[in-house]
């Protein structure tokens, strides 16, 4: 037989597995458009098939709009006062939006931040090699931050070592602007470069 504690324990564990589940209900409701029995305002204003400015009208003379066009009526824009519905074919209207979405992330340009990382007493065949990965990342759109790692006794002149990243970033002033000025952060001191428009 349970005790008081395993029930109450159960019924804690109980509750907090339904509040998950609700709110993971409400995320997935509130990504939709609510479609005709599922607006619940008293007055909308509507937006025929057509593109046609139906006016404001009451919940049910906007249902009946639709049915007369055989067609759904679909919340567009619930923020505003009052609610804007269209009148559409909801399955139409989905495909749409979904290709919209996807044009829109095709269309987005993700730039990417690209390290390289030196020491105060980088030899110039090594610091040319660098300027030139960092100006192939650059043409690329990427930006560069570029970063001097210091060590030991070096940690004592790193103000003395800042003419280099000042330097890196003028050898490649052709095609790169600073987009952050050097800082020290803990051992190191970065600078980063972005393409220039």
């Amino acid at each position: 037989m349970l005790s008081g504690v395993h029930l109450f324990n159960g019924l804690c564990v109980g509750l907090r597995f339904a509040q998950f589940f609700f709110f993971v209900e409400v995320r997935a409701i509130s990504n939709d458009y609510f479609i005709n029995d599922q607006i619940r305002d008293r007055e909308v204003r509507v937006i025929g098939a057509d593109g046609e400015q139906l006016g404001v009208m009451s919940i049910s003379d906007a249902m009946r709009a639709a049915e007369d066009a055989e067609l759904d009526l679909v919340k567009i824009a619930p923020n505003a006062n009052p609610p804007v519905c269209k009148i559409v074919d909801y399955g139409k209207f989905k495909y749409e939006q979904i290709r919209k979405e996807k044009d829109a992330r095709k269309k987005q340009k993700i730039v990417e931040i690209k390290e390289i990382r030196m020491s105060p007493n980088i030899d110039t065949n090594d610091l040319n090699t660098k300027m030139s990965a960092a100006r192939k990342f650059l043409s690329k759109g990427n930006r560069v931050k570029v970063t001097l790692r210091f060590r030991g006794r070096e940690m004592a002149h790193m103000q003395d070592s800042k003419y280099i990243l000042d330097d890196f970033a003028e050898a490649l002033s052709d095609v790169a602007v600073v987009d952050k000025p050097p800082k020290v952060e803990g051992r190191t001191m970065t600078i980063t470069l972005a393409e220039k428009k």
